[in-house]
């Protein structure tokens, strides 16, 4: 496994990260928070953004606006069902969505759930340095590289987990800044 390859497993991991911190509500409207939400349409469940166009009239509200009207109640149904403590009006053409804002109790159980996300990201990166470490063993076993060449890709592994770590980090900072302001 060459370092690019690796390296673009780590940024997947970043990725990754990020979508998940998205998904987490700070008090501010955001489309990604309806991410998750899956609506029983027809005959399959499909991603809400496959059926309703979601838009953020002003910071505290968003609106569902599904592409076809016989599907309000599915949708309805499937936001109040996806457990994000969030709960619509129907008023028969869309769907408004207030988003109240956060107490200081929930502020720390999101805070202890982005942490979570983190660790399981770190957990990803050691994987994958894991992986690459065995990749140059292996390479050095077979008599590819040198000893030196090996060294030299063990530091640059490592290298790279530091770095992608201390993006996790920095993105988990700015998350958890973000969940307590108020």
């Amino acid at each position: 496994m060459s370092l690019d390859i690796l390296e673009i497993r780590m940024e997947d991991t970043i990725e990754s990260l990020i979508r998940e911190f998205s998904s987490v509500r700070t008090g501010k409207a955001t489309p990604a928070l309806l991410d998750t939400v899956r609506v029983n349409a027809y005959g399959s469940l499909v991603a809400l953004n496959q059926v309703a166009n979601v838009s953020i009239p002003e910071s505290s509200l968003l609106v569902v606006q599904p592409y076809d009207k016989t599907l309000l109640d599915d949708i309805d149904r499937a936001i109040q069902t996806a457990n994000l403590g969030l709960n619509p009006g129907n008023d028969g053409n869309l769907i408004r969505i207030p988003i109240p804002p956060l107490n200081e109790e929930r502020r720390r159980e999101y805070v202890r759930i982005i942490h979570q996300m983190a660790e399981e990201a770190r957990v990803s990166l050691r994987h994958a340095r894991k992986s690459g470490n065995d990749d140059v063993k292996a390479d050095l076993k077979a008599g590819e590289i040198s000893e030196d060449q090996s060294r030299d890709l063990f530091v640059g592994v490592q290298k790279l987990t530091d770095r992608y770590t201390d993006k996790i980090d920095e993105l988990l900072q700015i998350k958890e800044k973000e969940l307590m302001a108020i």
